[in-house]
């Protein structure tokens, strides 16, 4: 009986994580626009499972900021206002910045060498008007912010970019590439190789704490 509900349980566990990495994936791609009702039912038969690890996905999802449960209305796709939108850029400064000093020390030519290569393919992708550009964009910031060795900072810090990612899209959607994004994170990488930890941590908050003005035009309500 006991060995039974372990493996039941353990199951459960299973499809709930991958139902709950399915739907964030299709939130972060803007699959679901805000407002949306996510259907169990619906959702289920998609992934090929019952309906309760989707509700328990949805719980979790709602943690993160991503959806709302409502009241007679289910579970619905959260949307930022562009006043939490720059909040949210807000905080993303201060913690990607104490990282940064954080990742000082373990700066090395290997990881150069790898900002740099992921820095060619967000300028390939930007060009070429891929989405993949986006991804790029949080794998080079990702890189920089693992390095901290802070398991709980590195947690916050990928909430924050999994609830903006559907209004980065949008932006690189509307203006093609972003123009400026090699020099700006050139100056990043020229700051890491300074070797001077608050000259890094402010160059990486001055980076982030521009960017909620750039997307604003793009994400406000209505668009």
């Amino acid at each position: 009986m006991s060995g039974s509900f372990a493996s039941n349980t353990q199951f459960a566990s299973t499809a709930e994580q991958e139902a709950y990495l399915h739907l964030q994936k299709a939130l972060r791609l803007g699959r679901y626009k805000p407002g949306d009702r996510l259907i169990p039912e619906e959702i289920a038969a998609e992934i090929g499972m019952s309906r309760m690890p989707v509700r328990e996905a949805f719980r979790r999802l709602s943690a993160d900021g991503l959806v709302t449960l409502r009241p007679n209305r289910g579970c619905v796709v959260a949307g930022l206002t562009l006043q939490e939108i720059h909040e949210t850029f807000e905080i993303r400064s201060v913690l990607e910045g104490l990282a940064v000093r954080l990742a000082m020390p373990r700066m090395n030519a290997e990881i150069f060498e790898e900002l740099e290569r992921l820095l060619d393919r967000m300028e390939r992708d930007g060009q070429s008007g891929s989405g993949d550009w986006v991804s790029r964009h949080q794998q080079f910031h990702a890189l920089i912010f693992n390095l901290s060795e802070r398991p709980k900072l590195i947690r916050q810090i990928t909430a924050l970019h999994v609830v903006i990612e559907p209004y980065m899209r949008i932006w690189f959607d509307y203006v093609n590439k972003p123009l400026s994004a090699r020099e700006e994170h050139q100056t990043l990488i020229d700051a890491l190789r300074s070797g001077d930890p608050e000259h890094a941590e402010a160059v990486m908050r001055e980076h982030i704490i521009a960017t909620p003005s750039l997307l604003a035009e793009y994400a406000s309500p209505g668009r």
